[in-house]
């Protein structure tokens, strides 16, 4: 695998860290649990989105772009990161918000939506859920070009094999930080939302014949149209690396946790950003790694693991858009008094 190959701009210095949580791994009572920390990758509070960021900017940057145009939901990592990319490069940057439940942006918002504000969007448009998103995307692209300027469209996620490529990267850092830790993981477990990070993990690790095992836990969508998305997504990544690509049977996105629906708090989702952020002094957030932690704890909590596995979660970041969900994330009894 030969990512050498493709123009990269680094945010980030060096590998994220994986850390052992000993304290959760005993409040489970097994198995051996790892976090990988891309919570604290490089940009605006770090995140997955910025390993795909290095790839998609690098393109823009070779095309002559000035202008970033990207889209994601209220509180998106997603646009926040793109923006503190664009920041960085002296590029414009325009957001496109998809609605997904109904009156739910607010410019007022604290979290992500504050952060807009601070590193200066050039310009932020909501649209409806089930917008189409490419059409509206290109709708900004027309006026940037009618002012004189240059845009670069990125999809949402910054899940296309371009972005997918830095969860390709990712991999091989997971694999060589294994064998410097002497720890041989067993099984990784990731959020699977957008499908760039799930889907690029997995064809970085077909491409290395690491044989691990992979498990997705679902923020969005029912499971087979998850799975679908993301192999569809890994074939294309493995196909621009030209390395062999996963299996089918190889994609799992388990959707147990998704609630009812896309960014709406769940029970579980609390309990587990309380419970790390108790145990383990590591924040989550609540509409990716909060739900995809609480896969895992449940997985862990019905037996699906052996005691003596070494599991690996990816932090996927996202803790700036904690402060827009105060009233679901505190206590009750603080709530109720």
């Amino acid at each position: 695998m030969n990512l050498a190959r493709f123009p990269r701009r680094r945010y980030t210095h060096g590998f994220t860290p994986i850390e052992a949580m000993p304290r959760l791994s005993a409040a489970l009572g097994g198995p051996q649990l790892f976090i990988k920390r891309d919570d604290l990758l490089g940009l605006a509070a770090g995140g997955n989105k910025t390993r795909k960021l290095e790839f998609l900017v690098a393109d823009a940057l070779a095309q002559g772009a000035d202008t970033l145009i990207t889209v994601g939901a209220p509180q998106s990592n997603h646009c926040r990161l793109t923006l503190a990319a664009a920041a960085k490069e002296g590029l414009a940057c325009r957001l496109i918000i998809e609605e997904r439940v109904a009156g739910t942006f607010s410019t007022e918002a604290l979290g992500n939506n504050l952060l807009f504000d601070l590193m200066g969007a050039a310009n932020i448009r909501v649209v409806p859920l089930g917008s189409d998103l490419a059409a509206e995307m290109d709708k900004d692209a027309a006026a940037v070009r009618a002012a004189g300027g240059k845009p670069y469209t990125i999809v949402g996620g910054g899940s296309n094999p371009l972005g997918a490529l830095g969860y390709a990267a990712c991999a091989a850092e997971i694999v060589t930080q294994a064998f410097d830790m002497g720890v041989p993981f067993d099984r990784i477990v990731v959020a699977s939302g957008s499908a760039g990070t799930h889907a690029g993990i997995l064809a970085g690790l077909a491409a290395l014949n690491a044989g691990i095992p992979v498990i997705g836990i679902n923020v969005r969508r029912q499971r087979a149209e998850q799975e679908g998305n993301v192999h569809k997504l890994a074939l294309a990544t493995s196909a621009l690396l030209g390395t062999p690509a996963p299996t089918r049977e190889d994609v799992v996105a388990l959707d147990d946790w998704v609630g009812p629906g896309y960014s709406l708090p769940t029970a579980d989702m609390v309990a587990a950003v309380r419970l790390l952020a108790a145990s383990e002094g590591i924040l989550l957030d609540p509409v990716y790694s909060g739900k995809a932690m609480a896969g895992l704890i449940g997985l862990v909590r019905s037996g699906q693991f052996a005691p003596d596995e070494r599991l690996l979660f990816i932090h996927t970041g996202g803790s700036p858009s904690l402060h827009a969900y105060a009233h679901d994330l505190r206590d009750p009894a603080l709530n109720n008094a």
